[in-house]
C-alpha cells in the first residue's frame, strides 16, 4: 500500500500512485501533456514543481514520463 505521503522513489511505486491512488491512466497522450509542460523549465508550473519536490524528483519524473511516451 502506498502512503499518503510518499513520494515514490521508483517507477513502479510512481505508476502504482499515478494509476492507482490518483486514478490517472498513464497514457502517451497523458506523457506527452505533461511533457509539454515540464520541458518549459519556464513554465509556471514547471517551477512550482521543482519548488515543491526538487530538481533530482523533476528529472525523474520527466524520464519516467518519456517512458509512458514510448509506450512502456
Amino acid at each position: 500500500m502506498i502512503a499518503l505521503n510518499t513520494i515514490p522513489q521508483d517507477f513502479e511505486a510512481w505508476r502504482a500512485c499515478i494509476t492507482i491512488k490518483c486514478g490517472i491512466e498513464l497514457s502517451v497522450a497523458f506523457a506527452r501533456q505533461r511533457l509539454a509542460i515540464y520541458k518549459q523549465t519556464e513554465h509556471s508550473e514547471t517551477k512550482e514543481f521543482i519548488k515543491l519536490y526538487g530538481s533530482r524528483h523533476y528529472q525523474q519524473i520527466v524520464a519516467w514520463l518519456e517512458i509512458i511516451e514510448k509506450g512502456a
